[in-house]
């Protein structure tokens, strides 16, 4: 009995909702999966020192959250194709906005503590990263995975903790198992970014030691908690310039018209 005639029959008993508005039907319904495919800058309320540029493929909030949340801890391994492509966009997008590199592309997944992959069971932002590859290559992006990080410490539960404290905890979590290819553009991937803590923690590894000329880190997300802004808009343009320093948020309104973020 093949595959498809089994997903078929556990319809039948247990026929699908969608994991973000609960309609029957999809795994994730077309209208959910429209609010990820919009690809913007990931804008945390406050910058962490050395966030790197980041994109994400739509906001961290309505229908998405429990999207996220179905697939990251409620074991629904089927959302790992929808949110790979997702995930998948917001690659596309940030590389495409990064200055031309003639190295190879390296998706970074962010590693999980050894607590959080024994709760699951699973690796699930590696399973992200594959879909994502998938989705990626069919495009015509050579891309590959490179586990350059892995995670050290037991850092405490970040709930309810502010962006400074979880930079706080999280730090020395991070250590590269191997050194970055010369040349390479690294592109973190994770799940979701709130408070921009982990990013950044895992962006600053990956850079040390770096060259002046290298290209910067960059990163991108499923979904980004979204920054509400004066005149009710949030987002805006997405722009990595080659220099690290200038990758820093200049425009006083938190809008990306410019760069974006300094490490």
């Amino acid at each position: 009995m093949n595959g498809g005639l089994l997903s078929a029959l556990a319809d039948l008993v247990l026929p699908r909702t969608c994991a973000g508005c609960g309609l029957p039907g999809r795994i994730l319904c077309r209208r959910c999966a429209a609010l990820l495919a919009m690809p913007r800058p990931a804008t945390p309320r406050r910058f962490p020192w050395g966030f790197p540029p980041t994109a994400a493929a739509g906001a961290y909030s309505g229908p998405v959250r429990p999207a996220v949340n179905a697939f990251k801890e409620q074991g629904q391994t089927e959302l790992a194709r929808p949110l790979g492509t997702a995930l998948a966009l917001a690659v596309a997008a940030v590389v495409c906005a990064a200055p031309e590199v003639r190295g190879p592309v390296l998706l970074v997944p962010v590693p999980s503590s050894r607590a959080a992959l024994r709760r699951r069971g699973r690796d699930h932002v590696r399973e992200l990263t594959t879909c994502a590859m998938a989705e990626l290559r069919a495009a015509g992006m050579p891309v590959e995975e490179a586990r350059l990080l892995r995670r050290l410490g037991r850092a405490r539960d970040s709930a309810g903790l502010s962006a400074a404290a979880r930079r706080a905890n999280l730090a020395g979590t991070f250590r590269r198992s191997a050194a970055p290819p010369p040349g390479a553009l690294l592109v973190l991937v994770d799940d979701v970014v709130t408070s921009g803590a982990t990013l950044t923690e895992a962006a600053a590894e990956l850079s040390r030691g770096a060259g002046a000329g290298a290209p910067p880190v960059l990163a991108a997300v499923v979904a980004a908690t979204p920054r509400r802004l004066l005149g009710g808009r949030s987002g805006g343009d997405l722009r990595v310039v080659p220099k690290r320093s200038e990758n820093v948020p200049d425009d006083p309104s938190g809008r990306l018209s410019g760069p974006v973020s300094r490490d």
